[in-house]
């Protein structure tokens, strides 16, 4: 059956820019799966999706007319009911041929095949392949139902009576299979093969497409539109590089404003803008955000060494139109952000005419949580948890002298004053208008009143993690303050009972807990996660319940998704983690400490022999003691294990206390024979109960010593 490629364009009014990549993708993705799915395209077909503010559209190669007929055999009914005593058709069975399309004529052929216990008929039967008209008319009706739309709107339709659903007003489809028109129709609209460009650039009013293949080209040519999003996307890459590198500068990397601003034009113009630089004086942040958040302009950044990063006066525009003269559209927008700026040029001049401090009793009035209390109690427990931080990393620190002990005591006042001021810049007009600002702008606060740089960068870097990969506080108080803010939010919510469920986590608590992982880990703290949760459940009194276990086991699963995401296998994940190791900061060593011993080529042999060592202890009678009367061993194949232990077990304990994991592993790597002749040569469950309660004894000394790092059993494949 001869193919040929397949184009279809739905025309609409401008869809929402930051759904429109989504859009696009989903109505491409649908409509081709299901040509596949009715055999009218192969699964080899390329599928190349279309989507710009005012269309979506999809185009597949080799389609063909007619889907190719198919051989089904349905089951009727059970030979018993469908055939009488003389092997004639019952009433019933004629019933079901009716229902089916056939008659009387057909019961010679029917087969009679093995259905369970008994026997069934079954009709053969050839069904007709869809046509291309009936098979795209499903697919069209299914790629619509599909996409995720925002929100729908309602709309009347032409003839003024009818109105239909759809996310914006349609105005017109193309349905093209090579050169030929496929008769669709939906929303009203019947297809065709004439499309809309640019609404002003166009050369023609509408564009008439020769064939599907020609779609792209005459749109760009005679529309002056760039169909493809991707497309699209790249050339106001290459355009804001361009324009950047002409001005000596580097436009800011905002992957989001770049996908959203794809979906604002057809044909892309960069321009470059300036705005006067007094404005530089409020923190770049400010100005960053209102460009980008309102204005959609790319800032440019200083690109000189040593200045890298830092926000100029000058910034890029993605205009939807080329005029000869670009001066009315550059003037315009800079006329349009001046304002946007003195906003926030005023919102910043006036927060600084209040301290944070000053600030700090209107926490009590901005209710965190009906269950939890204000934002004021808020801080008072995390002051209290920064605190119990600061003791637990005293109490960590070896040797323990009085130059630490100042250091802490300046640690502690640090972290209780940032934890106070923390979200007093929630009060600020600056963040009021820009919330995305919280912690950023308190910073900038902080240095504006000459507090301690320290506690300054504690309250900008509270937040931090905020996303993935995002840089983790900066000093040792931010740090503190930045695990107690984070802390009380998990404590305080679990406490009360308000767990994420399925892909519902509307407090972002998933974030929080990796934020705490990262962090614990990150920077090797000798914190223990259970002692932390356990120091902020009492700043809470009566509010909640402990949930520490409940929060243990949450951090658990966080952290193996963590692991796993890292390039850790399961099974190395699982070996850890099955110790609930709460010491985060050794994770990352005992990992690679299960990873170099994997490769050992006594490796196996101990794994398959720990996981031996824990089903036998699993089914011992009573508890098993880690003892052993060297006394009562009476074979030599115990003895000479019970010596090796003996003589490794020393130098693996002391590189595990040293933290030196892999070399802990390694040590006991010279077991694995003696242990091999110990299970050939010795049966652990004597008759004689002294001789059955050594051996146990002697396994049980052996398990603990191989555990310490990892449960080696889960290695074993």
């Amino acid at each position: 059956m001869s193919t040929k490629n397949l184009l279809v364009e739905l025309f609409v009014e401008e869809l929402p820019p930051k759904a429109l990549k989504k859009l696009g993708e989903a109505f491409a993705a649908t409509l081709a799966a299901s040509l596949k799915a009715s055999g009218l395209a192969g699964a080899e077909a390329t599928v190349t999706p279309f989507a710009s503010p005012r269309r979506l559209a999809v185009h597949v190669t080799g389609v063909g007319s007619k889907a190719a007929d198919k051989s089904v055999q349905q089951k009727l009914m059970p030979v018993a009911v469908a055939l009488n005593a003389d092997g004639q058709a019952t009433p019933a069975l004629l019933k079901k041929l009716a229902a089916v399309g056939a008659d009387a004529s057909v019961v010679p052929q029917l087969k009679r095949l093995p259905d369970g216990k008994a026997e069934a008929l079954f009709l053969d039967s050839i069904v007709p392949g869809a046509t291309l008209a009936e098979g795209l008319q499903k697919a069209l009706d299914e790629a619509l139902a599909k996409l995720p739309i925002p929100k729908v709107m309602t709309y009347q339709l032409a003839d003024g009576w009818s109105s239909v659903n759809f996310v914006r007003p349609a105005h017109g489809l193309v349905a093209l299979h090579g050169a030929e028109v496929v008769a669709l129709q939906t929303l009203g609209l019947t297809s065709g093969r004439t499309t809309s460009g640019h609404r002003f650039e166009a050369t023609h009013p509408t564009v008439t497409l020769r064939d599907a293949d020609s779609y792209a080209e005459q749109l760009a040519t005679d529309g002056a539109v760039i169909a493809s999003f991707d497309a699209r996307r790249a050339e106001i890459v290459r355009q804001l590089d361009a324009a950047a590198a002409k001005e000596g500068l580097k436009p800011i990397e905002d992957e989001a404003l770049l996908d959203e601003v794809t979906a604002l034009v057809e044909r892309p113009n960069v321009l470059t803008c300036q705005f006067e630089q007094e404005f530089l004086a409020v923190p770049q942040e400010c100005l960053i955000l209102t460009m980008k958040a309102n204005q959609k302009y790319f800032p440019l950044l200083d690109a000189r060494p040593g200045h890298e990063g830092k926000l100029t006066h000058k910034f890029l525009l993605v205009s939807n139109i080329s005029p000869a003269d670009p001066s009315a559209v550059i003037q315009g927008n800079e006329r349009v952000v001046r304002p946007r700026l003195a906003d926030a040029k005023f919102f910043f001049d006036q927060d600084r005419k209040k301290t944070l401090e000053s600030r700090v009793a209107g926490l009590a009035k901005v209710v965190y949580h009906g269950k939890l209390g204000t934002q004021g109690e808020r801080a008072e427990r995390v002051k209290a948890l920064g605190h119990a931080i600061v003791n637990q990393l005293r109490m960590a620190t070896v040797p323990y002298t009085l130059e630490a002990e100042d250091q802490f005591k300046v640690l502690d006042s640090k972290v209780q004053q940032a934890a106070l001021l923390a979200k007093t810049d929630l009060l600020t007009d600056m963040v009021g208008e820009f919330p995305e600002l919280q912690g950023i702008m308190g910073g900038y606060y902080a240095r504006h009143e000459g507090l301690r740089d320290g506690v300054a960068i504690a309250i900008e870097d509270h937040y931090k993690p905020r996303f993935a990969g995002d840089a983790l506080p900066r000093n040792h108080s931010g740090t503190v303050v930045a695990l107690a803010d984070k802390l009380e939010t998990l404590v305080g919510l679990f406490g009360i009972g308000q767990l994420p469920t399925g892909d519902k986590d509307p407090f972002a608590l998933r974030r929080h807990a990796l934020g705490v992982i990262r962090i614990l880990v990150e920077k090797n703290l000798p914190l223990d996660l259970s002692e932390l949760i356990k120091a902020a459940v009492p700043a809470f009194g009566e509010l909640i319940e402990d949930p520490t276990a409940k929060l243990l086991a949450f951090f658990a699963d966080r952290l193996a998704v963590s692991l796993r995401d890292q390039g850790y296998s399961a099974q190395e994940v699982d070996a850890v983690l099955a110790l609930n190791p709460t010491r985060l900061g050794d994770v990352p060593r005992r990992l690679a400490a299960v990873r170099s011993f994997s490769i050992l080529p006594e490796a196996a042999s101990l794994a398959a022999a720990n996981k031996r060592i824990s089903n036998i202890l699993k089914k011992a009678e009573g508890a098993v003691q880690a003892q052993v009367d060297s006394a009562l061993l009476a074979e030599p194949a115990e003895q000479q294990l019970f010596a090796a232990l003996s003589a490794v077990q020393p130098d693996a304990d002391r590189w595990f206390e040293q933290g030196e994991y892999a070399a802990s592993l390694q040590a006991l790597a010279a077991l694995k024979a003696p242990v091999d002749a110990f299970f050939d040569g010795v049966m652990v469950n004597a008759e004689d109960a002294a001789l059955r309660a050594n051996r146990l004894g002697l396994l049980k000394t052996l398990h603990g010593a191989m555990n310490r790092v990892a449960d080696l059993a889960r290695l074993a494949s």
